[in-house]
């Protein structure tokens, strides 16, 4: 019960507004804002971070964090993560450009980049802590969570996948693509590594990448 409560009041909020009626276009363009993203890593990103690694930690007599420090594995598996996340990137990006609108298919919402040192270091930072906060969750959380409940890996990767995918749903059919095939990588790189540093830093590379690439598509 705890994981789904975790779920729906970190992740799912914003989920009820979502356009499924067809009455709403789906967002066309995330416009980026220093004090929005500033004030969303201040409120948001670093309390859920805090939150989650204090149940995990306490339910683990608080030895969690010291047992998760930076390890040789997590090398591993930011040599293949980001890489990994890069290409399932471009390639739905390729896709959705050269199949605009295919079987009613919205393209996904364009990333505006940042303006000025302070803005590329707002979003740079604010990029990390979301890829620590959503890998401490649907990959290490829910991962572990589940080991004696669902002792089937694949099971327990498809969960989180499907999890993880759903809170995309505000990018459209495409980002959801995105999402998944991002998740279920993530979601193996972890099982066979158990590293959480190397996907958390890959993933929020990979969230700066799609600012970078913004520069281009504005």
């Amino acid at each position: 019960m705890e994981p789904l409560i975790l779920y729906f009041v970190l992740f799912f909020p914003g989920v009820y507004n979502l356009p499924f009626s067809g009455n709403m276009p789906l967002t066309e363009s995330i416009q980026f804002s220093l004090f929005r993203e500033l004030g969303r890593t201040v409120t948001y990103t670093l309390p859920s971070l805090a939150l989650l690694w204090y149940l995990i930690s306490d339910r683990r007599g608080f030895t969690a964090l010291a047992e998760e420090k930076p390890k040789k594995t997590d090398i591993f598996s930011l040599s293949m993560g980001l890489p990994g996340l890069i290409i399932i990137g471009l390639g739905i990006s390729f896709l959705a450009l050269h199949l605009p609108g295919y079987q009613g298919l919205a393209p996904p919402p364009r990333i505006e980049a940042p303006a000025g040192g302070l803005g590329w270091t707002v979003m740079a930072i604010s990029c990390l802590l979301t890829g620590y906060l959503e890998e401490s969750f649907f990959r290490y959380y829910l991962i572990t969570f589940f080991e004696r409940q669902i002792p089937n890996a694949v099971i327990r990767i498809a969960l989180s996948t499907v999890l993880f995918s759903a809170c995309h749903m505000y990018e459209g059919p495409w980002g959801i693509l995105n999402a998944v095939l991002a998740g279920v990588l993530l979601s193996i790189l972890f099982v066979r590594f158990r590293s959480l540093h190397g996907i958390a830093f890959a993933h929020g590379c990979y969230n700066i990448f799609v600012y970078i690439m913004g520069i281009f598509s504005f």
